[in-house]
């Protein structure tokens, strides 16, 4: 699997595995070493050195982080750091703010080493976990999808295997993995899931439906990446820029597929500073295309403003010589809508 995956990245000439000391990220280590021996992969020279992440959320991180440092070296990794990182403890849950610290440093890591790819050591159960998380949340195509094989640096060869096979292999390399706490913590949703719901799953359903899941998720990321390049296509026919702000026009809009519509919205409105939408903001801003009730502005997240303008109110705005009436406090007149516009502009920020 991981010759596979390197092979599909191009044969880096040199690698980092990020390992937490847990049964995954060890085995995963351990593969790694194997090739760091030989010194190549099908003929190609490769070099790999490991990167162990100190989140400081646990007593006795420092030491973890230390002895699975050792580990690595005994390995033959080469180099080895250990980051540490504070996880921040405002703006984001503590799973997502853990995450882009950890990430940050694999990036910092990468850079410093000239590393060409990250290994991480997710595995088919935590793509399951990932799937039933996003059904939970009520997600689309994309958190559905799941964790990717490979994106950008970040490679992930041991998606196709379960947690058990991991603990085999470090079983067999007499290697003795570190289980972190949080795994089984319930405080958490992701533990919760792993620990509670998955196992009463495949009580209750039968076997394989960790498989299932995961397969579903291969199936989606397919169904996503063609959506995303239309969307992506489509976008770029349709904008129209003016400073800050952007417009899309009205009957092109409506003539999408719904699966394309929203997407072009959000794709607008991250062009001009804001964040994902929900479902539902998105439902409030595609409604402004079928004239019904107010023309906005509707609130997106991440400081964005959308409205609509009439063909009739673009007129007056032609004959006026600028988009200065078109301010989101002026109303849209109501007369001789035939094609208009839907209008993105990042507000303006609050007074000091």
């Amino acid at each position: 699997m991981l010759q596979d995956a390197l092979a599909r990245a191009g044969y880096p000439g040199h690698i980092i595995v990020a390992c937490s000391g847990g049964p995954d990220s060890l085995a995963l280590a351990s593969v790694a070493a194997y090739f760091a021996r030989r010194g190549h992969i099908d003929g190609h020279s490769i070099t790999v050195g490991a990167v162990v992440v100190d989140h400081q959320l646990q007593e006795g991180s420092a030491q973890v982080a230390a002895e699975t440092a050792h580990v690595l070296q005994e390995l033959g990794l080469a180099p080895v750091e250990i980051r540490t990182v504070t996880v921040a403890g405002e703006g984001l849950g503590p799973e997502a703010a853990a995450r882009d610290a950890r990430h940050a440093a694999l990036e910092a890591a990468a850079g410093n080493q000239g590393a060409a790819a990250i290994l991480l050591g997710h595995t088919l159960d935590d793509q399951a976990e990932q799937v039933l998380l996003g059904l939970a949340r009520g997600s689309g195509t994309r958190s559905l999808a799941g964790m990717r094989p490979a994106r950008g640096m970040l490679l992930r060869p041991f998606l196709g295997l379960r947690r058990a096979d991991t603990e085999e292999i470090c079983a067999i390399e007499e290697l003795q993995p570190w289980h972190d706490p949080s795994n089984s913590d319930p405080a958490f949703a992701r533990s919760r899931t792993r620990v509670e719901v998955l196992p009463h799953l495949e009580e209750k359903l039968g076997p394989g439906v960790a498989e299932s899941l995961a397969r579903s998720a291969s199936i989606l990321q397919l169904d996503a990446d063609y959506l995303e390049d239309v969307a992506e296509a489509t976008f770029a026919s349709l904008v129209e820029r003016n400073g800050q702000e952007l417009s899309l026009p009205e009957d092109a809009l409506r003539a999408l597929a719904p699966a394309i519509r929203f997407r072009v919205i959000a794709k607008a409105a991250a062009d001009v500073g804001g964040q994902q939408p929900s479902y539902q903001r998105l439902l409030a801003a595609e409604a402004l295309l079928r004239r019904q009730g107010s023309a906005g502005p509707v609130e997106l997240p991440g400081g964005v403003s959308v409205f609509r303008l009439s063909l009739a109110q673009l007129e007056d705005l032609t004959a006026a010589g600028g988009p200065a009436a078109a301010d989101k406090g002026t109303p849209v007149p109501r007369r001789g809508a035939r094609c208009g516009k839907l209008v993105l502009r990042p507000q303006k920020p609050p007074a000091k």
